[in-house]
């Protein structure tokens, strides 16, 4: 048996919590003691809290949990759609404001069908303040990045559903916002394009550093996108697991044998498992 002064076993809570404190990183979103309730009186709901969370800059944080645990309630927000019913929510220490912090990646594209790919991101640009005559260049590169070079000219109705969320994507990054909060967005794909997505966004993570909260269902996509992930439990949602994914980051992983390493498996397991405790 180990000696108080062995310290504490690898792995354990205690590690983890000494980890996150020694970190000299800043926070981008700090969420205090934040609690959500919808409706009023006998028929109020509190679908949240209370949750004490802190996000560093360039961290990708995914959000797992059973449905109605409030990880897209929280995603609202941080991007400034809701107010706390008590509680603060900060993004880079000031309030949440609607499209000013955050570029926002819905379950939907919600892209606009009377424009061209390349116009639907250059209206993020403008909105950004790009000025006209820098706008198509970095459009293209935008594509690039999402790996749709070539499609600037194309209707939106003329590609994909995959093709059209990275398009949504892109024009979430075009604003130059160092904060991306994505809602489920490949959860209406078909498996092999999710796959494709989650590859994507997992190189441009990797390629930008941008700071990314990302809610999803699935395990497997936690595990493959974070950095770290943070299960919440059954609603009121509350931090049940908070735990780093300390995987190989470069950008140029090969997903097969990312997901063959020892170290996916036992997050895989670790995370599920209290996925489904939370769910009971």
């Amino acid at each position: 048996m180990p000696s108080p002064s062995d310290g504490p076993a690898p792995g354990s809570a205690t590690v983890r919590e000494a980890a996150a404190g020694a970190t000299s990183v800043p926070a981008a979103v700090a969420v205090r003691e934040v609690r959500h309730r919808y409706g009023r009186g006998a028929d109020a709901v509190t679908a949240l809290g209370p949750l004490t969370l802190d996000i560093p800059a360039g961290e990708f944080l995914v959000l797992v949990g059973p449905s109605g645990c409030g990880k897209s309630t929280l995603l609202r927000l941080i991007a400034g759609f809701e107010r706390a019913s008590s509680g603060t929510v900060a993004v880079h220490g000031g309030a949440p404001e609607p499209g000013r912090q955050a570029g926002v990646v819905f379950q939907q594209p919600r892209l606009f069908p009377w424009r061209t790919v390349g116009d639907n991101i250059s209206l993020a640009l403008r909105f950004a303040g790009v000025p006209r005559a820098e706008r198509p260049a970095r459009v293209e590169e935008l594509l690039e990045r999402v790996g749709l070079t070539g499609t600037s000219g194309r209707r939106t109705w003329q590609i994909s559903g995959g093709q059209q969320q990275r398009v949504a994507i892109a024009r979430a990054l075009a604003g130059g916002k160092d904060l991306l909060l994505l809602d489920e967005p490949f959860a209406a794909l078909d498996a092999l394009t999710r796959e494709r997505l989650q590859e994507d966004l997992r190189t441009v993570s990797a390629q930008t550093g941008i700071t990314s909260v990302f809610v999803t269902h699935s395990v497997d996509e936690a595990v493959f996108l974070g950095t770290r992930a943070v299960v919440l439990s059954a609603r009121p949602g509350t931090v049940a697991l908070d735990i780093p994914i300390e995987l190989p980051r470069t950008g140029s992983e090969d997903p097969d044998e990312l997901r063959g390493l020892p170290g996916y498996a036992a997050l895989r397991a670790e995370i599920g498992a209290t996925v489904r405790d939370a769910a009971r």
